[in-house]
């Protein structure tokens, strides 16, 4: 279970770290980022650890599932980029004005 928690912890920071380093101004402060990444390897690793139940460990399945959790977990930090084709007339979820 420490070598579970371990290398997942160390794959969630790695690819946090890839994540900042490619992707760095669509995302919030690195600090952030790389916090959000390794708490999502953990909770992954504990939760493909659970599902797998008794006598079904395997530290492949569990970083596997660390790594995807991690990587959802990152997804959902993104920004989109400021460089759309079209202006918008008016800013979403606003009520059109009588003129």
């Amino acid at each position: 279970m420490l070598m579970e928690a371990l290398g997942s912890g160390l794959l969630g920071l790695a690819l946090a770290g890839a994540a900042v380093r490619a992707l760095g101004e669509r995302l919030p402060s690195s600090r952030t980022v790389l916090v959000s990444g390794v708490a999502g390897a953990l909770f992954g690793a504990y939760l493909t650890h659970m599902s797998l139940g008794p006598g079904h460990n395997s530290l492949a399945a569990t970083l596997l599932g660390s790594v995807s959790v991690s990587a959802v977990v990152l997804s959902l930090l993104l920004r989109p980029t400021g460089h759309s084709g079209r202006r918008r007339s008016r800013p979403p979820f606003s009520l059109p004005t009588r003129s």
